[in-house]
């Protein structure tokens, strides 16, 4: 029974690989993790397939270590840029005089859901379904077996840019791992940062990374708005470095240590001693000066985020508030309290400890885990692993990795 699934989060600073799967409890047990520095990626686009190719492998490697296992496949993200989500629904008649419902009528039915207008430069990567609808009855979850004259699908078609698709599998396959699908990063992230009730009353995720900020509303259990902008923990680096002339390094350095975005917060405006910024000499500046340039790039990130929903059908009826996560500024003290007078809506920063991943940077790969597991339950969808003597642990599958199986086949 395969049930151990490889996670792979290909980001714009690093790639996380985390191995692991879901306890009774719902609850991930990571056997492995490995993170490494990538060169490879520009604000969430490839730019150098050999250059992720190599982190992409001292990634998994060092997963493989802590877990004793060799992995030969494995899920990867995509984010918001590169993908369009639309709903659709399709119906179709029962052939069987019985009325009985079999897989080849649920097949026929997902068969003709994928049917939506999409752009020439992108291809469909999933078909997600919410619910499928028996003669008017719905939050049917497996409706073989089932008596029926009508069977109906409510999905969500998921299309990603051709190009981005395609430089994905091209790195994670450099390496001679296969991938076995492509999960949209706000799917996977919500699985590990937020709780179902706030799915349900309405929520807000702010996912910022180091090139990239993903955001994300969830109504209902469902994904209704995603998009992203090209901004994240890199850029205040950045503004920090042109801001006090000082090097790059230095200034996240600075960022990284004192971990403060509001100046109200400062309890000692110490003056600390950096290069300048031709490397030659040394200058003093004082912690103050960084954090409200920090302050300032945060308090426009949330912002240009809250700007983006407001201009969105997504708009009001978040009942649960904002949740905010992401190594490009979770870290940081006060960006809290900036997302609370931003949104005038409750925040809080999403922990993982539950997960036993610790650090945010891990939180997608761990994600992806808990999506796929969910998604598939009552089968085995785990990922191609090698457990010490090359005791390989083989893919099976119940209802719904026969429904995955047969999407793979239509695209």
């Amino acid at each position: 029974m395969n049930d151990i699934i490889v996670g792979m989060d290909i980001g714009t600073s690093k790639v996380c690989t985390v191995i692991g799967q879901l306890g009774k409890d719902n609850q991930i047990d990571i056997l492995g993790k490995g993170m490494e520095y990538c060169s490879g990626v520009k604000k969430g686009v490839i730019v150098d397939i050999e250059a992720t190719a190599d982190s992409i492998r001292a990634s998994v490697h060092k997963a493989e270590q802590m877990a004793n296992m060799k992995v030969g496949s494995a899920y990867v993200n995509i984010i918001g840029a590169h993908v369009s989500i639309t709903s659709n629904r399709n119906c179709v008649a029962i052939s069987a005089e019985n009325r009985e419902i079999t897989q080849k009528d649920v097949e026929r039915v997902l068969y003709g859901v994928k049917n939506v207008n999409i752009s020439e430069d992108r291809e469909i990567i999933d078909i997600i379904t919410k619910q499928y609808i028996i003669d008017g009855y719905d939050e049917i979850i497996d409706p073989v077996g089932m008596m029926g004259v009508k069977l109906e699908v409510d999905a969500q078609i998921v299309a990603g840019k051709i190009t981005s698709v395609q430089n994905i599998v091209k790195s994670v396959e450099r390496t001679g791992i296969k991938v076995d699908g492509i999960v949209v990063e706000a799917l996977a992230t919500g699985q590990a940062a937020l709780a179902s009730d706030e799915k349900d009353m309405g929520v807000i995720l702010i996912d910022v990374g180091a090139g990239v900020t993903d955001i994300s509303v969830y109504k209902k259990q469902n994904l209704v708005f995603y998009n992203s902008l090209p901004v994240g923990g890199e850029h205040i680096t950045n503004d920090i470095s042109i801001g006090l002339k000082i090097p790059y390094t230095d200034a996240e350095k600075i960022k990284k240590e004192y971990r403060l975005a509001l100046s109200s917060l400062i309890k000692n405006d110490q003056e600390i001693t950096v290069n300048d910024l031709d490397g030659n000499n040394k200058k003093s500046v004082r912690i103050s000066e960084a954090v409200e340039i920090i302050e300032a790039r945060v308090y426009e990130i949330i912002s240009l985020c809250k700007n983006l929903i407001d201009g969105s059908a997504a708009k009001g009826g978040i009942g649960a508030g904002v949740v905010l996560t992401g190594g490009g500024i979770s870290y940081s003290d006060g960006v809290k309290e900036i997302a609370e007078e931003v949104f005038e809506l409750p925040v809080r920063i999403a922990s993982y400890k539950s997960f036993g991943i610790g650090q945010p940077e891990f939180a997608t790969a761990a994600g992806i885990i808990k999506y796929i597991s969910n998604r598939h339950k009552g089968s085995n969808f785990g990922s191609d692993i090698t457990v010490q003597k090359n005791n390989r642990l083989p893919k099976e599958s119940g209802f719904l990795g026969r429904v995955s199986e047969f999407i793979k086949k239509i695209f």
